[in-house]
């Protein structure tokens, strides 16, 4: 007996992205000609490594769409000294 998992579209996301990646593998596709990227989309990974690959590949997709953009900035503020700051203060 195959037990399918159907998930209601408020459900689907922890958060709401502004643009559709539900068929990104689809796309993918035509941007390249390897055949074990491929296949990887095709079948999805069996391993670590290939999950790591894939996730390699959603990126370079997001990219070349242009929704890199869109994610979160990264933190340039609050944190950011170097080893020396933190030695002289602690010479203090």
């Amino acid at each position: 007996m195959m037990l399918t998992h159907t998930i209601s579209s408020n459900q689907n996301s922890m958060t709401t992205k502004p643009y559709d990646d539900s068929n990104w593998r689809q796309e993918y596709k035509s941007y390249t000609t390897n055949k074990r990227y491929l296949e990887l989309l095709e079948n999805g990974p069996k391993s670590l490594s290939q999950a790591w690959i894939l996730g390699a590949l959603y990126s370079d997709w997001k990219k070349k769409k242009g929704y890199n953009k869109l994610d979160p900035k990264e933190n340039t503020g609050q944190n950011q000294s170097s080893l020396k700051e933190w030695f002289e203060s602690q010479n203090k």
